[in-house]
């Protein structure tokens, strides 16, 4: 079985680092011209760097600049991506962020970032994504379906995280987010589904994996006992996104070696 995305346009959101740059690679790899989108000119070189990868492995795409959280900039980005490329056929919400507190110590900037980005922005690209599968329609030389979203989520959307309360509720709030969308928007073959990575070495979590003590520590988390990869994520992602996942729609999947089944109770807690 191959996993075909040929013909199709999929914007990844974050896509200059981390588990983003790992989405943007698979689905470009299975044939999707892919949009990189990144937050700011800060971030322009690193997804530049991603496009220039991609295009060097003989995969299509573009970078663009959008602060997701923001109405009007998401709404352009669509609006430019469908002018150029005639349609957008699938979305991946991954962009997010940390702003890392104990709770009485947590300031309202600090939660209305995380849930600005965490969650407005994939209501946001979702709505705007949506719009125009609707306008679209199937189109079976694309895809049996009208439209694929994914959500990248979280373990924890699942497992309580002290200090990182923000960004937990932003994760539980988008797996009712997801499975709203499933819901509401199945009848017209749009199907949603969210990802929840576990812990991935990329920079955001750099902390916990980049000395040998910091890693071993986060094994003992992990049955499967390896940290994940970026291309971990981006595998399934493409997976999800073609017609060999026709029928899973409003289903979180965690990628994580185990992590949600919980090692530390492995010895009766």
């Amino acid at each position: 079985m191959e996993v075909s995305l040929k013909n199709q346009v999929a914007i990844i959101t974050g896509a200059s680092s981390g588990i983003g740059t790992g989405i943007a690679k698979s689905i470009a790899e299975a044939g999707a011209t892919v949009i990189i989108n990144h937050s700011s000119e800060k971030s322009l070189e690193n997804a530049q760097e991603v496009l220039k990868e991609i295009t060097d492995a003989g995969g299509n795409g573009i970078t663009y600049q959008c602060d997701v959280s923001k109405e009007d900039e998401v709404i352009k980005m669509f609006k430019d991506v469908i002018e150029k490329f005639g349609t957008v056929d699938i979305l991946i919400n991954n962009a997010g962020i940390q702003k890392d507190a104990k709770f009485t110590e947590m300031t309202l900037d600090d939660w209305n970032a995380v849930m600005n980005v965490n969650l407005t922005g994939h209501f946001l690209c979702s709505r705007e994504a949506i719009k125009e599968f609707l306008r679209r329609g199937i189109d079976t030389s694309r895809s049996v379906a009208c439209g694929k979203i994914i959500h990248i989520s979280s373990v924890h959307e699942v497992i309580p995280w002290a200090g990182h309360a923000n960004y937990a509720a932003s994760k539980g709030a988008i797996k009712m987010l997801m499975q709203t969308l499933a819901q509401e928007y199945g009848p017209d073959k749009i199907r949603v589904n969210s990802i929840g990575p576990g812990a991935i070495q990329t920079p955001i979590n750099k902390a916990a994996w980049e000395t040998k003590d910091a890693l071993n520590s986060l094994l003992e988390l992990i049955p499967y006992n390896r940290i994940g990869q970026p291309k971990d994520i981006g595998n399934l992602a493409a997976f999800l996104a073609s017609d060999l996942a026709d029928y899973i729609s409003g289903a979180s999947i965690f990628v994580d070696g185990g992590m949600t089944s919980l090692e530390s109770f492995a010895d009766n807690g």
